[in-house]
């Protein structure tokens, strides 16, 4: 066992090691603006500029997973963390839009290290009935990553340059690495020889449909997710008139709140003793949130930019739920596939949101669009499991 201090240091690095991936791998978002007029992309290109370090997340995650299982995590987390810190520096110093374009692809693979294996430190650390808790500590890390890139990237972009804002993303990158050397432990498991262990090694996806459906229902939310944290600041700019300033700082407010939001919801996971319960309800909050942007949005009324806040606090709300459920299901052998093939699956639905929602937007027009992701978390309603919701210990 370790010291109740030394828990919440693993917790503190592991939420590091995730948000210096999310900065690098979502930061790229608030670029677009840059993209579109220093560099002349249109909304498309840039999209798909924007897609690159999402691919490259979506092809590594399931290796990262597999070596997790293998090696555990202290090693994934260091040599993960170094590997996406150089690639930032690779496309810092880049000046086609090809080589930029493939470091933040490499760049995304090698920060698909974090999800599999910080997830798994914290599952590893925290019994059952603080688990949601202590998760919902460590998602808060994507929101805060993408608020502290909604700060500081467009600003940068603007005024020294996309690769300013990539030295940056680098740098943090170099501090997670260093950190995770110096504090993280892997958690304790089980022998593979050891006869106790045997049940464990079984393949959790033959005993059940329960981790289908939880990736089913997660893909499903990741596009109004996305379709906030890709086009709010492009949307705040364009259609509402701000400043790029004033723009990512709401942008970066709302980012905080749903940090917040993921504390509170695996606080009320641990409460109701279920995973499932609050990940149904943040499924019905995000389709009803996003009917109410669109209708707001096509009636130009400046309750538009409060729904698109409510949006951006509620669509992320549900990944902590669906990530400590699949860890305690798929066991310790197993939760590095899981979570690879979880974050596999939202990421290959992420990659896509760019280029295909922009086109939408330019075809249709931002309520439209906003209307029609509304669909996927009503579907997801259906699709959460109804049973099989007890925790784990």
């Amino acid at each position: 066992m370790i010291s109740e201090f030394r828990r919440w240091a693993l917790l503190a690095v592991s939420m590091l090691a995730q948000a210096t991936s999310a900065f690098f791998v979502h930061g790229i978002a608030f670029m677009i603006p840059e993209l579109r007029g220093r560099h002349g992309l249109t909304l498309i290109e840039a999209g798909v500029v924007v897609a690159m370090p999402t691919i490259g997340t979506m092809l590594a995650l399931i290796a990262w997973g597999a070596v997790v299982d293998r090696i555990g995590e202290r090693r994934v987390l260091v040599v993960g963390t170094a590997l996406t810190a150089a690639a930032g520096a690779g496309a810092a110093l880049s000046d086609s839009m090809i080589m930029i374009s493939a470091f933040l692809l490499l760049g995304g693979m090698a920060a698909a290290s974090t999800n599999a294996a910080s997830g798994r430190v914290v599952v590893g650390w925290f019994p059952a009935h603080r688990r949601g808790l202590a998760m919902g500590i460590r998602q808060m890390a994507q929101p805060l990553g993408v608020g502290l890139a909604a700060i500081t990237v467009p600003t940068l972009a603007l005024g020294y340059g996309l690769g300013a804002a990539l030295w940056l993303s680098a740098a943090l990158a170099v501090a997670a690495a260093v950190l995770s050397f110096l504090v993280v432990l892997d958690p304790a498991r089980p022998e593979r020889s050891d006869p106790a262990a045997a049940g464990q090694l079984a393949n959790p996806y033959r005993s059940g449909g329960f981790l289908w459906r939880v990736h089913a229902v997660s893909v499903l939310l990741v596009v109004p997710q996305f379709m906030v944290w890709t086009f709010g600041l492009v949307w705040l700019i364009g259609e509402r008139g701000w400043s790029p300033g004033a723009a990512g700082t709401l942008i970066a407010i709302t980012q905080v709140l749903g940090a917040l939001g993921r504390i509170a919801a695996g606080q009320l996971s641990d409460r109701v003793r279920s995973r499932m319960r609050p990940l149904r309800w943040v499924a019905i909050a995000a389709a009803v949130t996003m009917i109410m942007l669109a209708a707001a949005d096509q009636l130009d009324s400046p309750v538009a930019v409060v729904m698109l806040v409510l949006a951006t606090v509620i669509t992320v709300a549900d990944n902590g739920l669906a990530f400590t459920a699949i860890a305690e299901r798929a066991g310790p052998f197993w939760s590095g596939r899981a979570l690879g093939a979880q974050n596999t699956a939202q990421f290959l639905t992420a990659s896509l949101v760019p280029p295909v929602l922009g086109a939408a937007i330019t075809v249709l027009g931002y309520p439209l669009a906003f209307a029609l992701t509304a669909v996927c978390p009503a579907i997801a309603v259906s699709l959460v499991p109804a049973r099989q919701e007890e925790l784990i210990s």
